[in-house]
Protein backbone atom coordinates (compact mmCIF):
# COMPACT_ATOMS: atom_id res chain seq x y z
CA UNK A 1 0.00 0.00 0.00
CA UNK A 2 1.45 3.28 -0.81
CA UNK A 3 1.36 6.60 1.11
CA UNK A 4 -1.76 8.31 -1.25
CA UNK A 5 -4.19 5.11 -0.10
CA UNK A 6 -3.17 5.41 3.60
CA UNK A 7 -3.89 9.23 3.61
CA UNK A 8 -7.09 7.93 2.08
CA UNK A 9 -7.89 5.35 4.84
CA UNK A 10 -6.65 7.56 7.47
CA UNK A 11 -8.52 10.80 6.46
CA UNK A 12 -11.83 8.17 6.15
CA UNK A 13 -11.27 6.85 9.92
CA UNK A 14 -10.29 10.29 12.09
CA UNK A 15 -13.10 11.95 9.89
CA UNK A 16 -15.67 8.64 11.15
CA UNK A 17 -14.06 8.86 14.56
CA UNK A 18 -15.23 12.59 14.65
CA UNK A 19 -18.69 11.58 13.70
CA UNK A 20 -18.71 9.02 16.25
CA UNK A 21 -17.52 11.24 18.93
CA UNK A 22 -20.27 13.52 17.85
CA UNK A 23 -22.93 11.10 17.87
CA UNK A 24 -21.69 8.92 21.37
CA UNK A 25 -20.80 11.60 23.52
CA UNK A 26 -24.06 12.50 24.81
CA UNK A 27 -25.03 9.04 25.21
CA UNK A 28 -21.51 8.47 26.91
CA UNK A 29 -22.15 11.80 29.30
CA UNK A 30 -25.99 10.09 29.76
CA UNK A 31 -24.58 6.68 30.92
CA UNK A 32 -21.68 8.21 32.55
CA UNK A 33 -21.69 11.51 34.08
CA UNK A 34 -18.60 11.36 35.00
CA UNK A 35 -16.99 11.57 31.93
CA UNK A 36 -18.11 15.25 31.38
CA UNK A 37 -14.47 15.98 33.31
CA UNK A 38 -13.11 14.01 31.14
CA UNK A 39 -10.92 15.91 27.60
CA UNK A 40 -13.49 13.50 25.12
CA UNK A 41 -16.05 15.96 26.62
CA UNK A 42 -14.62 19.36 25.88
CA UNK A 43 -15.07 21.45 22.87
CA UNK A 44 -11.23 21.33 22.26
CA UNK A 45 -11.15 17.74 21.54
CA UNK A 46 -13.69 18.67 18.70
CA UNK A 47 -11.21 21.12 17.50
CA UNK A 48 -8.50 19.23 17.64
CA UNK A 49 -10.10 16.35 15.87
CA UNK A 50 -11.04 19.09 13.03
CA UNK A 51 -6.68 20.12 13.35
CA UNK A 52 -6.23 16.53 12.71
CA UNK A 53 -8.52 15.50 10.03
CA UNK A 54 -7.92 18.55 7.68
CA UNK A 55 -4.61 17.74 6.64
CA UNK A 56 -4.67 14.51 5.85
CA UNK A 57 -8.05 15.49 3.80
CA UNK A 58 -6.11 17.93 1.96
CA UNK A 59 -3.34 16.20 1.19
CA UNK A 60 -4.80 13.01 -0.16
CA UNK A 61 -7.62 14.45 -1.78
CA UNK A 62 -5.01 16.74 -3.67
CA UNK A 63 -2.63 13.54 -4.50
CA UNK A 64 -6.02 12.00 -6.21
CA UNK A 65 -7.15 15.25 -7.94
CA UNK A 66 -2.94 15.08 -9.02
CA UNK A 67 -3.38 11.45 -10.81
CA UNK A 68 -7.13 11.56 -11.77
CA UNK A 69 -7.49 14.72 -13.09
CA UNK A 70 -10.83 14.52 -10.79
CA UNK A 71 -11.46 17.89 -9.51
CA UNK A 72 -14.77 16.96 -8.19
CA UNK A 73 -13.84 14.70 -5.96
CA UNK A 74 -11.68 17.64 -4.44
CA UNK A 75 -14.32 19.91 -4.27
CA UNK A 76 -16.42 17.31 -2.90
CA UNK A 77 -13.70 16.95 0.06
CA UNK A 78 -12.84 20.58 0.29
CA UNK A 79 -16.71 21.65 1.03
CA UNK A 80 -16.49 18.69 3.60
CA UNK A 81 -13.61 20.57 5.60
CA UNK A 82 -15.15 23.66 5.24
CA UNK A 83 -18.18 22.73 7.03
CA UNK A 84 -15.92 21.07 9.33
CA UNK A 85 -13.90 24.71 9.95
CA UNK A 86 -17.17 26.72 10.42
CA UNK A 87 -18.26 24.07 12.90
CA UNK A 88 -15.01 23.92 14.53
CA UNK A 89 -15.30 28.05 14.62
CA UNK A 90 -18.54 28.84 14.95
CA UNK A 91 -20.52 25.95 14.70
CA UNK A 92 -22.16 26.40 18.75
CA UNK A 93 -22.69 30.15 18.47
CA UNK A 94 -24.10 29.53 14.82
CA UNK A 95 -26.46 25.91 15.02
CA UNK A 96 -26.97 25.59 18.80
CA UNK A 97 -25.43 22.41 20.36
CA UNK A 98 -27.75 19.99 18.52
CA UNK A 99 -27.04 21.85 15.44
CA UNK A 100 -23.94 21.82 15.77
CA UNK A 101 -23.75 18.21 15.91
CA UNK A 102 -25.85 17.53 12.94
CA UNK A 103 -23.57 20.17 10.74
CA UNK A 104 -20.16 18.60 11.84
CA UNK A 105 -21.74 14.95 10.79
CA UNK A 106 -22.87 16.05 7.65
CA UNK A 107 -19.31 17.44 6.99
CA UNK A 108 -17.42 14.28 8.08
CA UNK A 109 -19.78 12.14 6.00
CA UNK A 110 -19.09 14.63 3.41
CA UNK A 111 -15.34 14.38 3.54
CA UNK A 112 -15.96 10.19 4.23
CA UNK A 113 -17.32 10.15 0.69
CA UNK A 114 -15.18 12.01 -0.78
CA UNK A 115 -12.17 10.05 0.09
CA UNK A 116 -13.81 6.48 -0.42
CA UNK A 117 -14.39 7.42 -4.14
CA UNK A 118 -11.18 8.75 -3.93
CA UNK A 119 -9.72 5.21 -2.55
CA UNK A 120 -11.76 3.59 -5.19
CA UNK A 121 -10.91 5.46 -8.31
CA UNK A 122 -7.53 4.76 -7.79
CA UNK A 123 -7.83 1.07 -7.19
CA UNK A 124 -9.98 0.85 -10.28
CA UNK A 125 -8.12 2.71 -12.37
CA UNK A 126 -6.20 0.15 -14.47
CA UNK A 127 -3.12 2.62 -15.64
CA UNK A 128 -2.77 4.72 -12.12
CA UNK A 129 0.19 4.25 -9.85
CA UNK A 130 -1.70 5.47 -7.18
CA UNK A 131 -2.65 2.17 -5.70
CA UNK A 132 -0.32 -0.98 -5.69
CA UNK A 133 -2.33 -3.86 -7.28
CA UNK A 134 -1.71 -5.63 -3.62
CA UNK A 135 -4.81 -3.53 -1.99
Amino acid sequence: MNFQALADKSAISLSLLCAIHCLALPLITVLLPMSTGLFLAEEAFHQWLAIVVIPFSVFALYLGCKHHKRTQLLCLGLTGVGVLLVCAAFGHDLFGETGEKIVTVFGACIIAVAHVRNYLLCRDHRDCDCISSQT
